[in-house]
């Protein structure tokens, strides 16, 4: 009888820096490492390459992996889902300390190889294999992962299902059931039907939005949300600005369009913005157009914005970082009258984003809103759709995969009692199918 332990290691506690172990006898299968963002001044941009991996699980910024000391067994993969921080961020503090190769999805791998790459701490040397969205990879004789296609607010996001002697254990991290994406498939529904079919002995899935009623609108709806404004704000001649999540291609590719329609310059200003953006474009997720702008470095952006100002805020249509207020973006730097880019009475701003609702992004949200405000700005707010599943689909897939035990996870308590409610309307019962885990925790299935 083989025998599975489920380990909260981070984001079970919290939304944020998600890692979770999962132990089949003394092989451990490490899913997600990533970052809390605001434990670390909340920003796309984030310093932290020469901090050290105990002072950033003091601050809270990363799982406290130690407790992977505790657990009897040898971890022999690490399996990220999807290419956002809080689920790879951590990895070029942690990842050294397991003699184990990094599986991700290629999108995610080459992020994965950039955020080591910018590591100036820790020598990172795992290998990073890229599998393909449908493609298995065996860890031991008896132990399998599959990478099943899903859809979230970033290109090549996966389930992982871990095939087992005594089953399946189907991570279901971040997701959205998106039947009509604007970038790659809909989730593969069959493979999930199947695999419910089969039988799942656990199934670990996020609960960040259980709570919201009904079902979370697909991305198509937040590409027309983005034309409808952006091509409502030609009526008056003004400056147009417009910001959102520097690593939701399917979304900027959106804007682009629209900029497009708009006989606008589209110019991408910053330096996650330039990361996410290239490598989409290298890896063929995307088509530029020939006038497309992009500059990363704070130089490059500078002398984009000076251009900007001088030849015409009419020419062009700025996409850049700074949706959430972060302190050293280049929308809060503009707030700040930092650049040459100067916000006049009647300039619009676009958040094609919504406030992650923690106090301090909150805080920073409404400070560079009231600045914005106050320089004479008209602000378009929340024209946007979640890349994470409400509470209808929450239920969809529970009744799709069945699982014999179900877990809640990427969340805080709150969440994780929405989740449970939920599973115990689809005949789950708590603490006996479904469960809440803390982190640190180990639950032996």
């Amino acid at each position: 009888m083989t025998e599975i332990g489920i380990i909260a290691v981070g984001g079970y506690n919290e939304m944020g820096k998600n890692m979770t172990g999962v132990r089949i006898d003394n092989d451990i299968i490490v899913l997600d490492m990533g970052l809390q963002l605001d434990r670390v001044q909340i920003h796309e941009d984030v310093e932290i390459d020469k901090m050290h991996s105990m002072d950033l699980i003091k601050m809270g910024a990363i799982p406290d992996d130690t407790v992977m000391n505790e657990v009897n067994g040898t971890v022999k993969a690490i399996v990220c889902t999807h290419g956002h921080l809080d689920h790879i961020g951590a990895i070029p503090k942690l990842a050294h300390r397991y003699k184990a190769p990094i599986i991700a999805t290629p999108y995610t791998a080459e992020l994965i190889k950039h955020e080591i790459s910018d590591e100036r701490k820790f020598d990172v040397g795992n290998q990073v294999m890229s599998l393909k969205i449908g493609g298995r990879y065996n860890v031991t004789p008896d132990i399998q992962v599959e990478f099943i296609r899903i859809q979230h607010s970033i290109v090549d996001s996966a389930f992982a299902a871990i095939h087992t002697p005594e089953g399946v254990v189907l991570y279901a991290s971040d997701f959205k059931l998106d039947r009509t994406p604007t970038i790659g498939q809909s989730p593969d529904f069959q493979r999930l039907k199947k695999l419910g079919k089969e039988g799942v002995k656990v199934m670990i899935t996020e609960s960040t939005n259980a709570g919201h009623s009904g079902k979370t609108p697909s991305e198509q709806i937040a590409k027309d949300l983005v034309r409808d404004v952006l091509l409502g704000t030609e009526e008056t001649e003004s400056g147009v600005i417009i910001t959102t999540f520097s690593s939701h291609v399917a979304r900027i590719n959106a804007i682009i369009q629209a900029a497009e329609e708009m006989d606008r310059i589209p110019v991408l200003l910053g330096r996650s913005m330039e990361r996410y953006l290239s490598i989409a474009r290298d890896m063929k997720y995307i088509e530029f157009p020939k006038n497309l702008e992009i500059h990363g470095s704070r130089n490059a952006v500078d002398k984009a914005l000076r251009r900007i100002s001088q030849e015409g805020k009419k020419k062009y249509l700025p996409i850049v970082t700074g949706h959430q207020g972060e302190p050293d973006s280049i929308l809060t730097r503009i707030a700040n009258g930092e650049t040459h880019f100067k916000i006049d009475s009647g300039d619009k701003v676009i958040f094609s984003a919504n406030a992650i609702p923690n106090p301090m992004t909150l805080a920073n949200r409404y400070a560079l809103e009231i600045k914005l405000k106050m320089a004479g700005a008209r602000i378009y707010d929340n024209v946007h759709v979640s890349g994470h599943a409400s509470r209808e689909d929450h239920w969809e897939l529970l009744r799709m995969i069945s699982p014999e035990q179900v877990i809640p996870s990427h969340g805080n308590m709150v969440m994780h009692s929405n989740y449970v409610e939920m599973a115990e309307d689809a005949g789950y019962a708590f603490g006996d199918t479904v469960h809440i885990m803390r982190n640190g925790e180990e639950m032996i299935l």
